[in-house]
């Protein structure tokens, strides 16, 4: 696995930069959780990534913006009879979450620039880099392709829950990259895996970005704030509106029951897994990594259902979501450490 030889300062550098990067993926990630939860995300009926970074100044520009969201489905259906003030509250959510997008591009590239300028992208880091920062750029385009699923003629009262979840999966891919290039621009020496310690870590980060994509849908469609029972599901073991008629195979991703149960089979799946991983190299030099991640499931487990059966309120939603990011960050480590080979 591809290590970087750069001078310890320019390491240093792109290091804080990339955690810097993190922390505000990271924080975008929650404002986005909050601006869905709040059904905020189309209180904003435009796209203007320049423009749109001063929010209204005064009073008719607010009543302009007011204006533009009482044409939305959302508020003939969903809001009608909104105040001026209820609308500024899910305003500010949404405007919050793009304002720290532009902040992240800005970082991006001001930063990628001056690591350029000083010539610290050699051996292949450059293009890595780069490719960071277009992803960032390619995930603004899909914040309005997203959003515009709930704009114009339409029956829905928020974004489609397939958009939202490959938005939301793209921002953990981007978390899940700079994490990876912060690990390679270290200089530890690392154990070499035994066996098949790299297919077992490399399968467990696949299946746990996979649950998180499930439950962006999930969180798109308010199904956690339906089935509030557990184990059960309204008195089933399966639901029997697991395929709805009007939905057909869109149940997979539209339908509330299939989102739901396909959320918590992959929980269970991947929590025995994570177990069975930690108890199997428990004796290996990645036994601590192995033990971190199963713990940490556990944890995402338990309150998964602690707030499943509070019908999913805030709070106990955003850290569910900001526990399993945490969770996949476990996962990508363990995954370098199975990757990496020692230095020489």
């Amino acid at each position: 696995m591809t290590t970087y030889t750069i001078s310890p300062v320019a390491a240093r550098w792109i290091r804080a930069w990339l955690i810097l990067l993190g922390l505000m993926v990271y924080g975008t990630i929650l404002v986005g959780g909050a601006t869905r939860l709040t059904d905020s995300g189309l209180s904003i009926t435009e796209w203007q990534p320049l423009k749109g970074a001063l929010p209204p100044m005064d009073t008719a520009t607010w009543l302009s913006e007011f204006e533009k969201y009482r044409e939305t489905t959302q508020y003939k259906l969903q809001n009608t009879g909104m105040t001026l003030s209820e609308f500024q509250f899910i305003y500010w959510w949404e405007w919050a979450h793009r304002q720290l997008g532009r902040f992240i591009g800005l970082v991006a590239v001001v930063g990628f620039a001056v690591f350029a300028a000083r010539r610290w992208l050699g051996n292949g880091l450059g293009w890595k880099l780069l490719g960071l920062v277009a992803l960032g750029g390619l995930q603004g385009a899909i914040g309005w392709w997203m959003v515009s699923s709930g704009m114009g003629d339409t029956d829905r009262v928020s974004v489609a829950p397939y958009r939202l979840m490959t938005h939301f999966s793209l921002a953990l891919l981007i978390l899940c990259v700079i994490g990876w290039l912060w690990l390679s621009l270290g200089r530890d020496a690392r154990t070499p895996a035994p066996g098949r310690t790299r297919q077992v870590a490399i399968g467990l980060l696949v299946l746990i970005f996979v649950q998180m994509a499930a439950g962006a849908l999930v969180a798109g469609l308010d199904a956690g704030r339906t089935y509030n029972d557990w184990p059960l599901m309204a008195g089933e073991l399966f639901p029997g509106q697991y395929i709805q008629s009007d939905l057909g195979l869109r149940s997979f991703f539209e339908g509330r029951a299939a989102t739901q149960f396909n959320h918590r089979f992959m929980a269970y799946t991947l929590w025995a897994i994570s177990l069975l991983a930690a108890w199997r190299y428990r004796f290996t030099p990645l036994a601590r990594p192995f033990a971190v991640l199963a713990g940490l499931v556990s944890v995402q487990a338990f309150w998964g259902i602690l707030t499943l059966l509070n019908a999913a309120p805030l709070t106990l939603a955003l850290v569910h979501q900001g526990l399993g990011v945490i969770v996949t960050l476990a996962a990508v480590y363990l995954a370098w450490r199975a990757s990496v080979r020692p230095n020489p």
